[in-house]
Formats: structure tokens, sequence, C-alpha cells
């Protein structure tokens, strides 16, 4: 669906473009919002990635509803895309699904110390492609 040079995303075309970005931001409401970038992977269609004990972003995302978010631009071409997914975070505690996340190429890039795993189950997903002029 196109509309004055944007195009809605099918949902197939935003969970393929979630394949293709290794950074995202995840944005949370609490006393104050927030935006926190991450380094990120998809498992069983959940966005995860690593954090350390006690961050704001732990203590701000678990158990709400936050948006996940990634994009892509052109400035010369006046183009782009972006991809939200609007899910529930938690944290990833089961022995199992733990070692599936610590398998996922997810090295910490601030500070050594990122040992906790958080998981955004999707509710929702949307996406947007800016048309080149």
């Amino acid at each position: 669906m196109s509309s004055y040079g944007l195009e809605i995303l099918a949902r197939a075309e935003c969970d393929a473009l979630l394949q293709t970005q290794r950074v995202g931001r995840v944005g949370v409401c609490s006393a104050r919002p927030g935006v926190f970038p991450v380094l990120y992977a998809l498992l069983d269609g959940d966005v995860v990635f690593r954090t350390a004990p006690g961050e704001k972003l732990i203590a701000a995302a678990l158990h709400r509803e936050v948006v996940f978010e990634i994009d892509s631009f052109d400035t010369a071409a006046c183009s782009g895309w972006s991809v939200n997914v609007v899910g529930y975070a938690e944290e990833i505690e089961d022995a199992g699904e733990l070692e599936r996340a610590e398998a996922l190429d997810l090295p910490p890039w601030a500070g050594e110390l990122r040992d906790r795993y958080v998981r955004i189950r999707p509710v929702e997903v949307t996406g947007r492609l800016i048309l080149p002029r």
C-alpha cells in the first residue's frame, strides 16, 4: 500500500528487514521515557539483546510494553525504511532458552559485564518504506 511516497510494509517484509540489521533501539516509558541502542539478534521471532545487571534498561523495560526500532536511510535519495516491533520485554531465565540466547552472536560493545539477556516478544510488527523521489 502506497501513499504520497510512503509505503506500508507487510509483516513478511518487516521480518526480512529485521534479519538485515545488528543494531536497533529499545524505547521505554517509565518514570521518564528513554531510547537505548542495543546490539540484537532474533530467536524464534523474538528480538534478543544483552545488558548488564542493574542497567536502567532492565529496570524500565522488564514486564512492560516496549518498542524496538530499526531503520536505514539514504539521505541523498530521500528514501529509507523503518520497522517497529511492539511487545513485552522479559529476561531470559530458563536454562535451555538462556543457552540458546548465549549461542547468538551478541558480543558486548559497552563493557564486558553484559550477562543478562532480554527478549521482546512481538505483539505488533509494522514497517514503512519512504520511496525515492
